[in-house]
Formats: structure tokens, C-alpha cells, sequence
């Protein structure tokens, strides 16, 4: 961005429109010589607001740079729905414009009305924004008696919700849609997920009452490895819970998930919580679309899926702050390529279970340090009319922090 406008302003309007902004801000808006907004924000407007206005481009974030380098001198105002930084243009504006060159008057967020609509206390309820996003979002915040607010991008986000839900084993739990909150034409419907019809209004929060089961309702490290499609190549249980534990997941880390199979490192990375986000770098074809499924299924569509063979694969993706090869591993760069790409403070993992892997991670353990350790697990199986434990192949496991 060559030029931007030396301060904008972002105003948060509720479904009330013009008569319900204080007389004040009416005034900042009337000043202004640029207005952007949205075409119904900019519709609510009367006409003695006589600033030029201007439209969101669309797509918004690639638009926004030109839009606004492109934007005179003066005064600038933009309109927002509510509260601009509840999964508004606000967060975005703030992205991409220099540091104070941004301020918030933000209205009653509609979270906060779908609260009171409903009287559930903050400490109570889940907050998903689904606007531009896929609902399987929701699916990460299920749990038998969870009470969850869905943001929706439009009239059909409710009917996607209550599918999900019922596809999720949670068909009898109760969806109230409020809509248009604040304004006079302001409507609750409430349905069951399983038989959710009619027409909602086009702004609307999902309001959910979770009924179902806690199958993979866990973010704790170690889901039933039922809870995955797979064909086999797939971490299990406790050896991921193991990988999980020394990869550390935190708020707002990106991992790499190397010969990810099944993809269930990188989910339940992802999993751990809402800013996580992960890579899933895989060969075969029909693995990467099984890992995108099981993503889906698991609460954490954005899960990025890399169809492709490491070390080549790696180039150019996001550094990664934690890595981990469930596979591959002695393939010629794979190694020295995730090396190479972690920052200080960064984890490696990497599981093998051949001689020639053990061999590799035993030097690479004498050359790096780290921790190394061989995981042998034994499980209950039918011995005739018996029962005896069955071993698992034994996995060994190098663990490094940068």
C-alpha cells in the first residue's frame, strides 16, 4: 500500500440503523468527506449525509489495499455492524492499516444482545463466528449440555448448522435463531436441529443447546483413534497423546504435520485451541482428501492440507514454531529440512519404527540431544477362550526443543 488515509474511523451501527447512533456520532458521520461501508449500511444513511460513499470491494481483504490507498485527504468514516472487532471489518482494517491510524466506536455487539436474549452469561456460552466460514467450526465446541452462539453469514447458516449437528449425533439439541436483534423487527425461532425448517431473516445468531454425546468432544491430546476415517496409517492413541505432550501446542502456533497420513497430529493440534493452526503434508492422494474429511468431521475445517512428498513439499510453507514426522523420516532432507525450519524455542518429534529410523533418530540424538525414548504398548486380546496382551510395534521417539 502506497498511501492510506491518516485516520479512519469505524462506527458500529445496531439493527436500529440511523435513529438509534447518539446525536454525536451522527455528527462524526455527517463530517466525513469519504463514508465506506457495506451497500446496507451505506443505505441506512439520510440525505443530508452528503460525504461520498464508498462501497466494500469485493473480495474485501484483496480490495481493501487499493481501496484505500486510493482514498483523498480528509475526514474518513467506515460503517460497521455492532461491535466492528466481533468478526467485523474492524479487525481487518486494523490488520492492514499502520499502528493508530485506526479507532473504534463500537455499538452493542449482537453477542451481547443474543446473551441477554437468551440469558446465558458470558462464562456460560461459546462464541463461533461462521460468517465466511465453514460451520464445521462448530463441531469443535460440542459437548452434551454445551451452550454455543453461531455468528451466521446469512439466512441458510442455521439449516447448515442443524445438519452438522445431526450429522454429529447431536440431532435433538435445541437451535434458537434470533434475528435482526435490536430492531423492531427483531423474531426467535426455536427448532429442533433434526427438523429444522423455515425461512430466518438474514442477520441472525444461532443460539445452540447442545443434546447429544461427548464422543471426540475432548481437546485433550489423545482422541479414540475411532474418532478418525483411516486406512491404517494413522498415529495412535497414546503414541499421539505422547507426540502431543512434547509438540506443546499454544495459542496462535502454526505446525507441521510430515507424512501426516490420517491427519490426526495436525487435528488435534488444531483442537488444543481455536488460534492453532497446522499443515498437513502428505503423498498420497486419497490420505490428503481423508485428512480434509477428518478436519471437517473434527471441528477445524481450516486445517491446510499440502499433497506432496517432503522435503520438496515444505518449500515456501508458513514456518512452522513445532514439527512433527510420523513418517519419512529417513528420506533423504527430510530431517535437516525441518531442522533448518524450526525457530528458537521450537519442538521437533519424530516417531519411527523401523531399525533403519531408530538408527537415524539414535545419531541424530547424539548429535542434537533432545530426548529419545522407545513407547511399547501391549493391549487385552482373545486368547481362545481367554484373554492375553497383544503387543503394538514398538515406536521410538526423539523429541527436540530448539
Amino acid at each position: 500500500m502506497t498511501a492510506a488515509p491518516p485516520s479512519l474511523h469505524v462506527i458500529g451501527i445496531g439493527a436500529d440503523g440511523w435513529p438509534g447512533l447518539a446525536e454525536a456520532t451522527r455528527d462524526r458521520i455527517r463530517a466525513a468527506a469519504v463514508i465506506l461501508g457495506g451497500a446496507r449500511h451505506l443505505d441506512l444513511l439520510p440525505d443530508d449525509v452528503t460525504g461520498r460513499r464508498v462501497p466494500w470491494p469485493s473480495p474485501l481483504r484483496a480490495g481493501l489495499p487499493d481501496l484505500l490507498a486510493g482514498i483523498p485527504l480528509g475526514p474518513v468514516v467506515a460503517l460497521a455492524s455492532g461491535d466492528p472487532l466481533v468478526s467485523g471489518i474492524g479487525t481487518t482494517l486494523l490488520d492492514l492499516l499502520p499502528e493508530g491510524a485506526v479507532t473504534i466506536e463500537p455499538a452493542v455487539s449482537s453477542v451481547a444482545l443474543a446473551r441477554a436474549e437468551m440469558g446465558w452469561p458470558a462464562e456460560s456460552c461459546a462464541v463461533v463466528s461462521v460468517v465466511g466460514r465453514d460451520v464445521a467450526l462448530v463441531a469443535r465446541e460440542l459437548a452434551p449440555g454445551r451452550r454455543i452462539l453461531a455468528l451466521s453469514s446469512d439466512e441458510h447458516t442455521p439449516r447448515a448448522v442443524a445438519e452438522l449437528l445431526a450429522t454429529q449425533g447431536y440431532g435433538e439439541s435445541t437451535l434458537t435463531v434470533l434475528g435482526d436483534l435490536g430492531s423492531p423487527a427483531a423474531r426467535r425461532t426455536e427448532v429442533r436441529a433434526s427438523d429444522c425448517r423455515g425461512t430466518f431473516s438474514r442477520l441472525n445468531i444461532v443460539a445452540i443447546e447442545s443434546v447429544g454425546t461427548s464422543v471426540g468432544a475432548s481437546w485433550t491430546a489423545g482422541l479414540p483413534d475411532s474418532a478418525f476415517e483411516h486406512d491404517g496409517q494413522l498415529t495412535k492413541r497414546d503414541l499421539r497423546a505422547s507426540a502431543l505432550a512434547r509438540l506443546a501446542p499454544a495459542p496462535g502456533e502454526h505446525l507441521w504435520d510430515v507424512g501426516a497420513g490420517a491427519g490426526s497430529v495436525g487435528i488435534e493440534w488444531m483442537r488444543a485451541h481455536p488460534t492453532c493452526t497446522a499443515t498437513a503434508v502428505e503423498s498420497d492422494p486419497d490420505r490428503a482428501a481423508r485428512i480434509g474429511r477428518n478436519a471437517r468431521t473434527l471441528g477445524v475445517p481450516g486445517l491446510g492440507v499440502v499433497e506432496g512428498r517432503a522435503p520438496d513439499a515444505l518449500d515456501g510453507l508458513r514456518r512452522p514454531h513445532a514439527i512433527f514426522v510420523g513418517g519419512g523420516a529417513t528420506r533423504d532432507g527430510v530431517i535437516e529440512a525441518c531442522l533448518a525450519a524450526l525457530r528458537p524455542g521450537g519442538r521437533l518429534v519424530v516417531h519411527g519404527v523401523t531399525l533403519e529410523t531408530e538408527q537415524l533418530l539414535a545419531s541424530l540424538h547424539r548429535e542434537h540431544g533432545g530426548e529419545l525414548t522407545r513407547i511399547s504398548i501391549e493391549q487385552v486380546d482373545a486368547i481362545g477362550t481367554f484373554r492375553g496382551w497383544a503387543p503394538l510395534r514398538t515406536v521410538t521417539q526423539w523429541a527436540l526443543t530448539r
